[in-house]
Parts: C-alpha cells; structure tokens; sequence
C-alpha cells in the first residue's frame, strides 16, 4: 500500500502500530491457523514502515532538513537517501523524473555477470547500446576479465545486487568475491535494458 503526502507519518505509525499488535497476538489467540499468514501479514508491516519511512523523509524535508542531515540518521550517504527518497526535476522538461530503477534491472545484471565468469563475451557485447559497441570488443571484454582474474584470483560468486536509477539509467552494483581479493560489478542500463557501462571496481576503492 502507497501512501500520499496528504497522510501523514503519525497516522501511517498508528496503522502500523494497530497491524503488529494484530499479528503479535495472533499466535496468543490462535486466530489463524494457515502457517503462512504471519508470513504474509509480517510483509505487509514490512511494506508500511517502509511507507512511514518516505513519508518522514519527506516530512522532514518539508521542514527544511538538509539531505545530509537525513543521510546521517540513516546511515547513508546524503546522495544515497537522495537517489532513495528525493524528487529530482529534469531540466530538459521541468517535470519531475522517475525514480525507479528499471524493472528486473537486478536478474540482468546478475545474466551478465554469469555470461562473463562463462566467457561468453558475444552474448554480453549483443546487449550494449551503440555507443558501447562502438567502444568495446569482444577481445577487450575478455582482456578486462583476465586483468580482474590475475589480480585477484578464481571467481567464487556473487552477492545481492543493487539498483539505482539516476535520469535516463539504472545502474547497479553486485559484490563479487574472488580467491585474493573483493571487486564490485557496475552495470548501467538504459530503458530498452541495453548496456550503457560496464565497470568491474575494487571493492575496496568504491
């Protein structure tokens, strides 16, 4: 459930004050017998703190507060709570531009890093946008790869990806773990899910 500005963070808290009382005292009451339905009730608190959460950020705001200010209760970077919760305007159009990143940007990112562990360096190149293309081989992709695997070793796996959207791109970020060393994969994706960078980084350094 999405909640407008026009509900405010105190009457989102008590809504979700009321539904974790209920699912507390559900097992108490034996109220439900379906072993799923703390589950699904539990999602559903999940989803509306998360709601609470936007709806103080964007409070908060209102009432003048500095992204830096919000970042520092959230324990990120003042970009980060930006690119998380701030309303950023195109100047090409006035209008306010979309946030979200691009559906399934996450199992895309994760295809590609499976086509490079692979070597299957065609299936990754048929994905770029023009510009990409233009810029990098097959040979160069398999070069970057081999440079990554010297440094630091044998591939070993993957973690969970991250995705962001800034204007026209989503970029995501997936840790990759080899034998000597921790590298994170950059991938940047336009809208038709074409790739418009590809980065392999020091973990370390980022």
């Amino acid at each position: 459930m999405l909640y407008g500005m026009a509900q405010t963070s105190l009457e989102v808290g008590r809504e979700l004050h009321a539904q974790l009382g209920r699912i507390l005292a559900a097992p108490v009451l034996g109220v439900d017998s379906d072993p799923l339905s703390l589950v699904r009730a539990a999602r559903g608190v999940q989803d509306q703190a998360d709601d609470l959460l936007t709806t103080a950020v964007h409070q908060a705001r209102e009432s003048g507060c500095t992204w830096q200010e919000i970042g520092d209760v959230l324990g990120v970077t003042r970009q980060a709570a930006f690119q998380r919760y701030g309303k950023p305007i195109d100047p090409r159009t006035g209008a306010a531009m979309p946030t979200d990143p691009l559906p399934g940007a996450g199992k895309l990112a994760q295809a590609i890093i499976d086509d490079l562990v692979h070597s299957r360096w065609a299936a990754i190149r048929s994905r770029f946008d023009p510009t990409m293309t233009e810029r990098l081989t097959e040979e160069g992709l398999a070069e970057a790869w081999a440079h990554i695997i010297g440094l630091a070793g044998a591939y070993q796996g993957r973690g969970e990806t991250d995705a962001a959207r800034a204007a026209d791109f989503t970029t995501t970020n997936t840790p990759l773990a080899f034998e000597a060393g921790d590298f994170i994969a950059r991938i940047t994706f336009r809208d038709d899910q074409t790739i418009a960078g590809l980065f392999i980084l020091d973990a370390d350094n980022c």
